[in-house]
């Protein structure tokens, strides 16, 4: 089978032209050709085609070889240049190399010229190969540093938040119902949660979201999802489901699986405001060793592969670079936060996942997202219900090393009936515990923490009183890896910020437990 070749030729002799088509041709290239031989000619073609290869004459009147490789590589450093010359010296052609060629021929040696043009398309493609994955490289290094910074922020906010929204909630309980004051703490309340989403948007982008992966089906959480975005998505837009049957759990949290789901069908959406098509399929797929893969990050395995395309307005190459960076919109102000696609990256990324795009302007976009397989049978997903408050008299001791925190969850715990020991660090709670352990049925520890962290003195706490009821704080996955074994010894983890209501439903359900 021919193998596509386009070329463009910078020859003044249509007779030399047709010689190096046919000897390509019968060198197995089905040939697509344009003869050029000045440079208003050459800046035409480069501007109007794409071409694989440039094959030039080094003298010809009115124009040379040496200024039409330096049109090209003004434009390109990726297109091969050869010459084909009758008069072409060693010197030269040395100097031509030198300059951006990567071969010349003798026009009456044509016999060489399909082997050249193999090996510079080779070549070629390997450059551009190589420099893919430097781009790529590239992306994951700023990703990593925007990642850091936004962790950090995010973890620092998420406390302050916390506290304001603890704090108005509590106001909003001491209020009678039709007191004018409540309308205004229950807009701090939506505004705190509004900016507690946020901070959990940019967690995910820097892959610090506390997750909670189980065997899942996707294909239930599609089908749930899709439900739930029908009305959202609008009449003008059709939603195709094209799911397998032979579909292996994926390894995922489900609610992070249905945030990227919502966020990639809620931006092809903004694609088409006139209206369109959105397709979503699911498959099994495995990359093994050596597999060529798009991606340098790419691990082999079995994965779930979740594809979500659109018949949009696509996306240029330049916008294709910053699309998963936070804050990065192509919308206009206020019709965006430009985290929904940063939110979809993080939380591929900390599944162990890959995502990658591709589109063209007016053709479109497709996301590609893998979630590594699961094994075993996929499990339930429960709905969490609006459980009653139940109130306690026993007594906790609290250790969190933010004063508004610790202060909020002394209220909390107080109005509820509670008896509350405070504590601004490790070392003090452990102090107060070894005095008054008898008393204390349930220990409510931040993570991290000066002097000593929260499993540091819990482990101490449970050499003096085994048993003890525990439940950790934390707002960032690398503080919740730190507590594994602790949950899997009864302990419980709240993620902040965390509300009034989470707060006594995981002190309750933890008490009646020791019953």
């Amino acid at each position: 089978m021919a193998i596509p070749l386009r070329a463009l030729i910078v020859e003044d002799s249509e007779d030399d032209a047709a010689l190096m088509v046919r000897e390509l041709e019968r060198g197995g290239f089905d040939v697509t050709h344009l003869r050029v031989d000045s440079a208003t000619t050459m800046n035409a073609a480069l501007e109007s085609g794409r071409w694989d290869i440039v094959i030039s004459d080094y003298s010809m009147p009115g124009f040379s070889g040496a200024e039409a490789l330096k049109l090209l590589r003004a434009r390109t450093s990726e297109i091969p240049f050869v010459y084909v010359s009758g008069t072409l010296g060693e010197e030269t052609a040395v100097a031509a190399l030198k300059s951006g060629a990567q071969d010349y021929l003798i026009k009456g040696k044509l016999g060489r010229l399909v082997s050249a043009v193999e090996r510079e398309l080779r070549g070629a493609e390997t450059r551009r190969e190589r420099q893919r994955l430097e781009t790529q490289v590239h992306l994951l290094r700023r990703f990593e540093a925007i990642g850091r910074l936004a962790g950090g922020i995010s973890h620092d906010f998420n406390n302050v938040i916390g506290a304001i929204l603890g704090f108005a909630e509590l106001g909003l309980e001491e209020l009678p119902n039709d007191h004018p004051t409540r309308k205004r703490l229950q807009r701090i309340c939506d505004q705190a949660r509004r900016a507690g989403g946020l901070t959990r948007q940019l967690l995910a982008f820097a892959r610090r979201q506390v997750l909670q992966p189980q065997n899942l089906e996707v294909n239930r959480v599609i089908q749930d999802t899709m439900s739930l975005l029908g009305t959202i998505i609008g009449e003008h837009i059709r939603i195709e489901l094209v799911l397998s049957d032979d579909l292996a759990p994926a390894w995922a949290d489900a609610t992070q699986v249905e945030q990227v789901i919502m966020n990639l069908c809620l931006n092809a959406r903004d694609a088409m405001p006139q209206g369109g098509r959105i397709a979503i399929r699911t498959q099994m797929t495995e990359i093994r060793p050596g597999d060529s893969v798009p991606q340098p990050y790419y691990r082999p395995g079995k994965y779930v592969l979740l594809t979500i395309s659109d018949t949009g307005t696509g996306m240029d190459r330049e916008t294709l670079e910053h699309i998963f960076e936070p804050f990065f919109t192509t919308k206009e102000i206020g019709k965006g936060t430009g985290l929904g696609l940063a939110t979809v990256y993080g939380i591929v990324k900390q599944h162990g996942g890959i995502v990658d795009v591709q589109s063209e302007m007016g053709k479109g976009t497709e996301f590609r997202v893998y979630f590594p397989a699961g094994s075993g049978v996929a499990e339930i997903v429960e709905k969490k219900t609006e459980a009653k408050v139940v109130r306690g008299t026993e007594t906790i001791l609290v250790a969190e090393d933010n004063d508004g925190l610790r202060e909020l969850a002394k209220e909390m715990l107080e109005s509820l009936g509670y008896h509350v020991l405070l504590a601004a660090t490790g070392e003090q709670a452990l102090e107060i515990f070894a005095t008054d352990h008898k008393s204390i049925d349930l220990v409510l520890l931040d993570v991290v923490m000066p002097e000593m962290g929260g499993p540091a003195a819990l482990e101490k706490m449970l050499t003096i009183k085994p048993g003890l009821r525990a439940i950790f704080t934390t707002g960032y996955t690398a503080e919740a890896d730190s507590v594994r074994s602790m949950t899997d010894r009864g302990a419980l983890l709240l993620q902040k910020p965390y509300g009034s209501k989470d707060l006594a439903q995981s002190v309750r359900s933890l008490l009646d437990e020791s019953v």
